[in-house]
């Protein structure tokens, strides 16, 4: 078998034997809040310029970027699990358990799945874990620029509803502010029990 290393293509997701490959990601598993959300993609030959790891993007370039590729993608899907599944199941398995569902959400079944990271769902995918495999291929930059700019816009949303926390500014993550928001303010049904800093409020 091919180690994994063999898979970081430097042209990407063109140098497989597939047609419909499907890339994976999933953005929100170090907030203190919200929903954890993941995205596949499926790109045919029309893939928009400056498709990359969401993180290396500005708010507005990857907004422009994600309206490009709903529109130019043969398939896409955003997923998602709930607060309280991470609470119940784990951070871990709920991302993989968002990671599940966007894939089983696309309208074309891929024939090759490739993750970023270094763990896969259960799934009867054909599939291919890739560390860095946002930044490597475009597929799976595409998704994270879909999940990334799908929970920032609910964490904007969730400021308006609950205002004082701050989250239109950290998105749920665990800074300075937020932490001494939550000391002040208490703990709101989308923050996450099962976190540490969330867990001591509530004892």
């Amino acid at each position: 078998m091919r180690s994994i290393a063999l898979w970081h293509q430097s042209v990407p997701d063109r140098n497989y034997p597939y047609q419909l490959i499907a890339g994976v990601d999933e953005v929100g598993r170090g907030p203190l809040a919200g929903d954890v959300v993941a995205a596949a993609v499926i790109f045919g030959d029309d893939v928009p310029e400056g498709v990359t790891d969401s993180k290396k993007l500005t708010a507005q370039r990857r907004e422009r970027i994600a309206m490009a590729i709903k529109s130019s993608a043969r398939a896409w899907c955003v997923a998602r699990a709930s607060v309280a599944e991470i609470d119940t199941l784990n951070i871990l398995q709920a991302s993989l358990l968002a990671m599940h569902r966007a894939v089983d959400g696309l309208s074309l079944a891929p024939e090759l799945v490739l993750v970023d990271g270094n763990r896969l769902p259960a799934w009867n995918y054909n599939a291919r874990p890739i560390i860095g495999g946002d930044a490597l291929e475009v597929s799976i930059g595409a998704a994270s620029i879909l999940a990334k700019v799908q929970r920032d816009a609910e964490m904007v949303a969730l400021d308006a509803e609950y205002p004082g926390y701050g989250f239109a500014r950290h998105k749920g993550y665990p800074t300075r502010e937020h932490l001494a928001a939550l000391a002040s303010l208490g703990v709101t049904p989308w923050h996450r029990k099962s976190f540490a800093p969330v867990k001591r409020l509530l004892k």
